[in-house]
């Protein structure tokens, strides 16, 4: 009887670690497709208008996601409450997230956008922090905020200049808001602890997130000289359907859905150096000392921050336990 239950006991562990390691390579699937998806959204809205390009881009790729993951379980939740926490999560991450940044590209560079962009899990822990009476700020979280804002420092110092366009400043704080649209609904949906089926609810989020843009594009949009045949925008777009949505946005949910979030947002530290480079070796953008001196400066401040941040779980785990020592002596082992 014993052997059996530790044949069970080891079968359990090796499916957790097989769980486990497919959430890692979805995880460094993530880290490089989203790093060249800027500039793929960069040569989409020089072509195209932002909220139409991501929304055809997004209500597509929803659509497949749907076909895909019913193809493999049938299994749906399509009870009201499901699919108003996807409507919801789909505006957050991606009429908000997705559709700002697409807005913000049209003005500022890709390597620029994912800069700013890397700041996500910086917002992620502080709207962990607003949302929970239990966690608490503290020196580290501070000095990595403090961080956080000189890295978008050095990324104004860089282009001055172009501060006193409108459009630049409003392309730049646009991905501002977007990034912190992500993060809070990267949260919202990390509290849904035991959904149907993940990958169908991604799909859901990409089509309604992808709708709302549709519905958006008229009143943000400028439909001025479109031309629908553009042999460069529509490969964007083909490659922003099947590679930066259907794929890796499944593969971030199934990722967010088994790690821990302060891991699965990691890709946030990687996207941005990918982003410069193919920024800079496709698109000639520009790539200079301040480039990457912002660069280091943000993701210090992030790890800063994550650190900060569970050093404060860490002590607040502690303590829990110490109560519960105090309260239950008597479950206290023996030393030997």
């Amino acid at each position: 009887m014993w052997r059996e239950c530790d044949r069970v006991h080891r079968v359990i562990i090796c499916c957790s670690m097989t769980k486990q390691t497919k959430a890692y390579i979805a995880l460094v699937f993530i880290c490089i497709t989203w790093g060249t998806t800027y500039m793929a959204i960069r040569v989409g809205v020089t072509h195209y208008p932002p909220f139409l390009f991501a929304g055809v881009r997004q209500t597509i790729a929803g659509i497949i996601l749907m076909l895909g993951a019913l193809a493999v379980s049938r299994k749906k939740d399509l009870s009201i409450r499901n699919i108003l926490l996807q409507m919801l999560i789909g505006f957050l991450m991606l009429t908000l997230g997705n559709g700002c940044v697409s807005w913000g590209e049209k003005f500022i560079p890709s390597g620029v956008a994912a800069l700013i962009c890397s700041l996500m899990p910086l917002f992620a822990v502080l709207f962990n922090l607003f949302s929970s009476k239990k966690e608490h700020f503290n020196g580290l979280i501070g000095i990595g905020m403090l961080m956080g804002v000189c890295g978008v420092g050095l990324i104004f110092r860089h282009n001055l200049a172009d501060l006193s366009n409108p459009s630049y400043v409003g392309g730049m704080l646009s991905v501002l808001f977007a990034t912190a649209a992500w993060a809070l609904g990267s949260l919202i949906n990390k509290k849904d602890l035991a959904p149907v089926n993940p990958f169908f609810n991604s799909g859901m989020q990409l089509f309604f997130g992808g709708i709302f843009m549709l519905l958006m594009s008229p009143a943000i949009d400028s439909y001025q000289g479109l031309v629908l045949w553009n042999n460069d925008g529509l490969l964007a777009l083909v490659y922003l359907i099947v590679f930066g949505s259907v794929l890796a946005y499944g593969a971030y949910m199934y990722s967010l859905s088994v790690l821990p979030v302060g891991i699965a947002t990691i890709y946030a530290y990687i996207n941005p150096m990918i982003a410069v480079i193919v920024g800079y070796a496709v698109l000639h953008e520009s790539l200079n000392l301040y480039t990457v001196l912002a660069f280091i400066t943000i993701v210090i401040s992030v790890y800063t921050v994550n650190r900060g941040y569970r050093k404060q779980q860490t002590t607040q785990i502690r303590k829990t336990e110490n109560t519960a020592v105090e309260a239950f002596p008597e479950s206290v082992p023996i030393e030997s």
